[in-house]
C-alpha cells in the first residue's frame, strides 16, 4: 500500500496483516452507531464550536496574530489542542456527509489558525512571544509537541477526506512539522514531550505526504523515551513514560493516555519500519495491561492523582478514574495492533471500550460529557452549572464543559472517524470486525469490486446477518474470495454460524468462509445473547464478593432510580442463585435489600456481629445499560454487585 493511498482513514499503515477500510468504502445506516454518529453531527459539533468560542481558545489564534496574545489569552497550556481536535471532527464529519454548511465553519477556523502561525512554521498560542515564555521552555508540562501533533491529525484528516482542498490546513500542518524536525531532530535539542501523542501524528503526516523526515523524527522521539530526559515530578518519571525505554517496559503504566499514545505511536513506528522488537514490546504491554490493569468496561487507569494506572490487580469500582480519553486511547492502540497482526482480541477489547467507555462519555443529547467513568457512585450527584465549565474532572455527572476538555472533543473525532474502525480487508477478501447496519464495498487492486451489507440490531440482537451484493466474474470456480466474521470472547458458547443453509457451532476467534460467492448470498451470524453473570479475578480485591451483570458486549449497571424507595444502591445484595433475565426488554436481577448496624467502631471481633439483615426481597429488579446510567438524574450506581452469598 503506498503511503499516498486515497482511503479516507486516521490510520493507514504502509504494510500490516490488515488492511484498513475508510469513509469511502463503509457505511453506517442505522442502529446504536448511526444514532450516536447522528447526535455527534447534530449537536456535539455545534457545542463544542460554541464553547470553544465563549472559553476564548479559538480566539488566543486570534490575540496571537494580532499582538496581544500575553495579556489576554485563555485556556490552559494545551487549549489549542482541543481547536485542533474540534477541525480533525468537522474534517472527518465533512467526509461522511459532505456538509456544506460545516465546511464554511472548518474553514473559518482554520483561516484563524493559520493568521497565527511564525513565519518559521512555529504554532503555538501559549509560548514564545513578547511577555511569554520561551519555545520549548517547558518540555514536561508545555505540551507544544503535543499540540502540534493534534494538528497534524487534523490535517491527515483533512488530506483524506478532501484531498486538494485548498483551505490551506496541511501546509499550515507541513510548516509546523517541519518546525519540529528542525528543532529536535539530529543535532537539535535531544528532548520529547511530556504528554505523548506526536509520534502517531507524525507518522501518519509521513505517510500522507510520502515524506520519511517525520517518520525519522517519530522514530526518534519514541526512542529518547525513557531515558530521563524530562525532570522528574512528583508521580515520578514513570507519569511521562520516560522511567524505562519503550522496548524494555512491560506493560503500561503512569498516566493512562500518554501511555496509550506513546504506544500507538511506538506500534506505528515499528510498522512502518519492520522493527519487530519494537513492536513485540508494544504487544507485551498491551497484553498485560488488559490482563491485569483495564476495568471490565475496558476502561484503563484506577488512579486519581495522577489519572494513571494502578498496580497490577488495583481496580477499585469506586475508585475507578478511567478517563474517556485513556479509552479512546485504547482504542487507536488496539487498532493498530490489529491491523498488523489481525488477531480478534484486539477487536474485542475496541467494541467494549467503544460501548461502554466512548459511548458512556456524552449523554443522550451529546451537549454534556463524563471525563472520568467511575463504576461505583456512593451518593447523589449534584447538577453542574450548564453555564460555567466544570473545575473536577470526576463530575459527579455530565458536565456541558471542563476547564481541562480534552474528552469532548475526542469523543467527537473518534465518533465521526467511526467508520473507518469497522472493517478491513486483505488480499484473501474482507474482514468485518465490528457490527452494526450498514454496507461495506471496497475495490480490490485487480479493479473487482467486493461487496457486502449488513442487516442487524446488535448489540440488543445477537442476529448478524451479511449479504453479498456484488457477483462474480464468471463460473463459480472462477474467483473465490473470502468472507470472515469475529466471534467475540464472550460469546464462548452458543454461537452458530449458517451459510447456504447449513449451520454450524463456532467459537471465539474469526471464522471464515471462501467461495465464489453470488450476489444474494447470506451468512448469518448468531451470537448468544442471555444476559449472564460476569466474576471478578480473587485477585481483585476491590470486586471481591461481588458480579457484574453482561449482555453481549455491554455492561449493565444497577441505578439508584429503578428502584424506587431505596435510598442507594449500596443497600441491595444479589441472588446469584438465579440467572439475570430479560424481562420485557430490559435486564434484570433478584435482590435482597440489607440493612447494616451503625457501629461506633467499623470493626470487631466477633465475625457474624455485623453482618447484614435482609428485610425486603425484589424478584424482578432491572438494571441500566451502563453507558445509559445518569441519563435521568441524579443517583447512585454500581457495576460491581455484592451477592447474598
Amino acid at each position: 500500500m503506498s503511503r499516498t493511498a486515497s482511503t479516507a482513514a486516521p490510520v493507514l499503515p504502509i504494510r500490516g496483516r490488515l488492511r484498513p477500510l475508510g469513509l469511502g468504502d463503509v457505511r453506517i445506516t442505522g442502529g446504536f452507531w448511526a444514532e450516536r454518529q447522528s447526535v455527534n453531527a447534530e449537536a456535539t459539533l455545534a457545542h463544542v464550536e460554541y464553547w470553544l468560542e465563549r472559553a476564548g481558545w479559538t480566539r488566543n489564534f486570534d490575540l496571537a496574530a494580532s499582538g496581544d496574545i500575553a495579556r489576554e489569552r485563555r485556556g490552559r497550556e494545551f487549549s489549542d489542542s482541543e481547536v485542533y481536535k474540534l477541525l480533525e471532527a468537522m474534517a472527518w464529519e465533512i467526509g461522511r456527509t459532505g456538509d456544506e454548511g460545516l465546511e464554511s465553519r472548518f474553514r473559518s477556523i482554520v483561516e484563524r489558525v493559520a493568521a497565527a502561525q511564525e513565519p518559521d512554521g512555529y504554532l503555538n498560542t501559549k509560548f514564545g512571544r513578547p511577555g511569554q515564555a520561551p519555545r520549548w521552555s517547558d518540555l514536561e508540562w508545555g505540551h507544544e509537541l503535543y499540540c502540534v501533533g493534534h494538528l497534524l491529525q487534523a490535517a491527515v484528516a483533512r488530506a483524506r477526506t478532501r484531498p486538494g482542498a485548498d483551505d490551506g490546513l496541511v501546509e499550515v500542518a507541513r510548516r509546523a512539522a517541519d518546525n519540529v524536525c528542525e528543532t529536535f531532530g539530529p543535532g537539535g535539542i535531544d528532548g520529547l514531550c511530556g504528554h505523548a501523542g506526536i509520534e502517531t501524528a507524525l507518522v501518519e503526516f509521513a505517510r500522507v505526504t510520502d515524506d520519511d523526515r517525520y517518520l525519522a523524527q517519530a522514530a526518534l522521539f519514541v526512542d529518547r523515551r525513557g531515558h530521563g530526559r524530562l525532570s522528574d515530578v512528583e508521580f515520578g518519571r514513570e507519569y511521562f513514560q520516560d522511567e524505562l525505554p519503550v522496548r524494555h517496559a512491560t506493560v503500561l503504566r503512569g498516566h493512562a493516555v500518554r501511555a496509550n499514545y506513546l504506544a500507538a505511536g511506538a506500534a506505528d513506528v515499528a510498522v512502518e519500519l519492520k522493527d519487530a522488537s519494537l513492536l513485540d514490546a508494544v504487544r507485551n504491554q498491551w497484553q498485560n495491561a488488559v490482563a491485569r490493569r483495564t476495568y471490565v468496561t475496558g476502561g484503563q487507569g484506577s488512579r486519581h492523582q495522577d489519572e494513571a494506572f494502578g498496580e497490577d490487580w488495583v481496580l477499585p469500582p469506586d475508585r475507578a478514574y478511567s478517563e474517556t480519553c485513556a479509552g479512546i486511547g485504547s482504542v487507536m492502540l488496539a487498532w493498530r495492533l490489529l491491523l498488523a497482526d489481525g488477531d480478534p482480541r484486539y477487536a474485542d477489547l475496541i467494541e467494549r471500550t467503544l460501548f461502554n467507555v466512548v459511548s458512556t462519555s456524552p449523554s443522550a443529547d451529546g451537549r454534556s460529557f463524563f471525563y472520568t467513568n467511575t463504576l461505583h457512585r456512593r451518593e447523589l450527584g449534584t447538577l453542574p452549572d450548564a453555564d460555567r465549565p466544570s473545575l473536577r474532572a470526576a463530575a459527579s455527572l455530565r458536565a456541558p464543559w471542563f476547564e481541562v476538555s480534552c474528552c469532548p472533543t475526542n469523543v467527537a473525532r473518534t465518533l465521526a472517524s467511526l467508520t473507518a474502525y469497522v472493517a478491513t480487508s486483505d488480499d484473501e477478501g474482507l474482514q468485518l470486525h465490528q457490527y452494526m447496519p450498514g454496507a461495506v464495498v471496497h475495490r480490490r487492486a485487480d479493479g473487482r469490486d467486493l461487496g457486502v451489507s449488513v442487516a442487524t440490531n446488535y448489540p440488543y440482537d445477537g442476529e448478524i446477518r451479511v449479504r453479498i451484493d456484488t457477483d462474480g466474474p464468471g463460473s463459480d470456480a472462477d474467483d473465490p474470495w473470502s468472507l470472515s466474521l469475529r466471534v467475540p470472547g464472550w460469546a464462548a458458547e452458543g454461537a452458530t454460524l449458517t451459510v447456504a443453509g447449513q449451520t454450524r457451532p463456532v467459537g471465539p476467534g474469526v471464522v471464515t468462509e471462501r467461495r465464489a460467492w453470488r450476489r444474494g448470498d447470506e451468512v448469518v451470524l448468531c451470537l448468544p445473547m442471555a444476559p449472564r453473570f460476569t466474576y471478578p479475578h480473587t485477585r481483585i480485591d476491590a470486586a471481591r464478593g461481588c458480579v457484574a451483570v453482561e449482555r453481549g458486549p455491554l455492561v449493565f449497571a444497577l441505578e439508584s432510580v429503578d428502584v424506587p424507595g431505596v435510598e442507594t444502591v449500596d443497600e441491595l445484595r444479589v441472588d446469584t442463585s438465579q440467572a439475570p433475565r430479560l424481562v420485557d426488554g430490559r435486564v434484570t436481577v433478584r435482590c435482597e435489600r440489607v440493612r447494616a448496624d451503625e457501629p461506633d467502631w467499623p470493626y470487631r471481633t466477633d465475625p457474624d456481629g455485623s453482618a447484614p439483615v435482609a428485610d425486603e426481597q425484589f424478584d424482578e429488579v432491572p438494571l441500566v445499560e451502563y453507558h445509559a446510567w445518569a441519563n435521568r438524574g441524579p443517583s447512585t450506581m454500581r457495576v460491581w454487585l455484592p451477592t447474598t452469598a
